[in-house]
């Protein structure tokens, strides 16, 4: 029997997947950088074995999955092809595992995580469910009915993939590293939407998604009243938000959620299109999605002394939008501090203006060197160039956090889709001291 060896195991992909093979007992290890990350806990929690790169890893007997971020030149990969050893993208790997299953993709611009976590925990409460989230998260469940897998755009990976069903939360312009533009972005998911095999459920509140064509029927769902599910009677507070679901303008059922801000409002309820689609019981339904923690790095908080800290994973314009409004729903009477660290060089250049407006919202804003992608490691542009477009906005400095004391009984919104967690775990560090 194979063993599967992971090409870049840390990667939040990669290590989700590591995790399900081996629930499914399949013999899994992996190679890395030395550098920890959060994706590693999971993987030692099973004891996968993780080596450091060296071509000394690859040996006759290995399959080896590789991470979309190493090139063909990775020694590992060059070591693989010189012995003959089968190499596989990772994507390429998921599209074929997936067929053993009742497969649902989710997609979109924002919201993929958290969505992909929400459903996985919905539909384990009625059948087997294995899933794979873009947190590292993932759970090979045997004899798995359904297999819930996040399902990203960037590159147009997502076309590896031929689901049973799709969820598509939004089309914006992201990546433009890769994208030309919005038009490019739809493209992308209109070739993906023809790959669906059974039902496509997609936000109808999106104008771009209200144009995609497919060959299997399309389910709306949003807070205009044209779509098939709609959620009416928002009632927002500082424990969460409650709403009716009504199909096609006759109501179905009342649903709470221990949430904040209409995204995750349209999050459960595109989990609760594709439930009543597979007839999946309603009361289920609303007792999981009130029980549901949340996905790493979306909106996890922890309380150190009278300030409240926020991690998320916000590194759009929109995400920002509605991570601070959801802090605003539940810390009404707190100040909203915004840290944000800005990813990549040419999504900070091609919305400079964006990220100035939505940043604004917050009551005082505090900004990060940008963070080069694996991609590029330098623009012209710098971080002055956003903080000349925010009147008062500061900088920050890891080794210098001590300035976020000065809000005291404020929530501190760390964002960023790099690595913003080192700013805030040098702030605790000088709280705890």
């Amino acid at each position: 029997m194979t063993v599967y060896h992971f090409v870049g195991i840390k990667g939040t992909g990669m290590s989700a997947l590591a995790q399900i093979l081996h629930d499914m007992n399949y013999t899994v290890q992996g190679s890395d950088v030395e550098k920890h990350f959060f994706t590693e806990k999971a993987l030692n929690e099973r004891g996968i074995p993780i080596f450091p790169f060296r071509k000394e890893n690859i040996r006759p007997g290995l399959t080896v999955i590789a991470g979309n971020a190493f090139p063909d030149t990775h020694e590992e990969i060059q070591a693989a092809h010189e012995l003959g050893v089968p190499v596989i993208r990772y994507h390429r790997f998921l599209g074929e595992f997936l067929q053993k299953f009742t497969s649902i993709a989710v997609t979109g611009a924002h919201g993929k995580t958290s969505t992909t976590g929400l459903l996985a925990h919905v539909m384990q409460g009625a059948k087997p469910t294995s899933y794979l989230i873009g947190d590292g998260t993932g759970k090979g469940v045997e004899g798995s009915q359904y297999f819930v897998f996040e399902a990203c755009e960037y590159r147009r990976h997502f076309l590896s993939y031929f689901p049973d069903y799709a969820i598509m939360t939004n089309i914006d312009f992201d990546h433009p590293d890769y994208f030309a533009n919005i038009e490019d972005v739809f493209a992308a998911f209109q070739e993906m939407a023809l790959q669906v095999k059974k039902g496509i459920i997609a936000c109808g509140d999106d104008e771009y998604l209200q144009k995609i064509q497919a060959k299997v029927p399309v389910l709306f769902y949003g807070l205009g009243d044209d779509n098939d599910f709609q959620a009416r009677n928002i009632v927002k507070t500082t424990e969460g938000t409650s709403f009716d679901v009504f199909v096609r303008n006759t109501f179905f059922a009342s649903f709470e959620i221990p949430r904040f801000g209409d995204h995750n409002v349209l999050n459960a309820l595109a989990v609760i299109a594709l439930c009543h689609y597979e007839e999946i019981d309603v009361h289920i339904i609303q007792e999981r999605l009130k029980t549901f923690q949340g996905v790493k790095r979306r909106f996890s908080e922890k309380q150190i002394g009278d300030q409240i800290l926020i991690d998320d994973y916000a590194h759009h314009p929109r995400e920002i939008v509605a991570t601070i409004e959801a802090a605003r729903q539940k810390y009404p009477d707190r100040e909203i501090v915004a840290i944000f660290q800005p990813h990549t060089y040419t999504r900070t250049q091609t919305f400079l203006q964006e990220f100035a407006e939505s940043l604004q919202r917050a009551d005082h804003v505090y900004l990060c060197d940008i963070f080069g992608s694996a991609r590029e490691h330098h623009g012209k542009l710098s971080i002055h160039d956003l903080q000349a477009k925010i009147p008062q906005a500061r900088l920050v400095e890891e080794n210098d956090t001590s300035v976020l004391k000065q809000h005291p009984h404020a929530v501190l919104v760390f964002m960023g889709a790099g690595d913003i967690q080192k700013f805030q775990e040098a702030y605790e560090q000088i709280v705890h001291s």
